[in-house]
């Protein structure tokens, strides 16, 4: 049973049918419904979401994730303008692009990515542009790809501590994605990643991820509590207390890190648009 603390009110609201009524109008995916987000209720309701582009099928089976995994069946040429005119539509000041990972392409769809913050920046060219990134499998010309577009923040989630990796992430690699953030970081670009929390890490390894994130030049962290999205999946070892993700993003920030956004409900693109600036010191 879920502790007190992670309990969410149901979706309701005038802004939340808005958001509803333009993202199945424009046939678009979002990673708040895919990934069965918990805060889905209060961000549609302030009119924001995480749009998920290059289908809803993942190639890839991690242990945590409630998005389908399979062959995808689409590749949608016409995606980047029909996500550029709901950002338009929804007139956001702040987005988040999130995608799939499809490792059946060559180029892992960093093309639609690259077409999508163009398409973006287009119509709303005041609008801020987070982008979560997959690893491309490690094919740097991919993610340079996205980048020559210039989003204002470059995302790539750990999701987890270095000896869980194969457990909680098989198709992943643990240093190949430190090296994309920091690719990422010197390459001149804002960086932010991610993590879960209850999957049975130790405390002394959640220090070690936040440290080998700044020795990777990563800026902003967030941390939040992993729940099974199907008893399929990965069960939850632990509930980490709100005390708990107080103290680490206490700890966070005295360690280098500019913003840590630390709580049970927290997941990587919640109050993003906090995270586009620099915190004033």
């Amino acid at each position: 049973m879920r502790p007190a603390w992670l309990r969410v009110k149901l979706p309701s609201g005038a802004n939340y049918r808005f958001v509803r009524q333009v993202i199945d109008t424009h046939r678009l995916h979002t990673v708040c419904e895919s990934a069965h987000c918990p805060n889905m209720g209060e961000c549609w309701g302030a009119g924001t979401a995480t749009f998920m582009i290059l289908g809803n099928i993942c190639t890839r089976s991690c242990g945590f994730c409630a998005v389908k995994t399979g062959r995808p069946t689409e590749l949608d040429w016409e995606e980047p303008e029909r996500v550029a005119q709901a950002v338009e539509l929804m007139q956001l000041k702040h987005c988040v692009i999130t995608s799939v990972n499809r490792d059946e392409l060559k180029d892992g769809g960093a093309e639609i990515w690259a077409r999508t913050v163009r398409a973006i920046k287009t119509r709303m060219p005041h609008t801020t542009i987070e982008v979560l990134l997959p690893d491309f499998k490690g094919n740097w010309a991919a993610l340079y790809r996205v980048l020559e577009e210039g989003p204002d923040v470059v995302s790539h989630n750990m999701e987890t501590v270095r000896r869980l990796y194969r457990r909680v992430r098989p198709q992943a690699k643990y240093e190949r994605s430190l090296e994309q953030i920091r690719r990422t970081k010197e390459a001149g670009f804002r960086t932010k990643s991610g993590a879960m929390l209850g999957l049975g890490e130790t405390h002394e390894e959640v220090i070690e991820l936040m440290a080998d994130l700044l020795a990777n030049g990563c800026d902003v962290l967030t941390l939040g509590q992993y729940l099974q999205p199907t008893p399929a999946h990965l069960p939850v070892e632990r509930f980490v207390p709100p005390e708990e993700f107080e103290a680490y993003a206490r700890l966070g920030l005295e360690m280098g890190f500019d913003y840590v956004e630390s709580g049970p409900l927290v997941r990587s693109s919640y109050h993003s648009e906090r995270h586009v600036t620099p915190r004033k010191r």
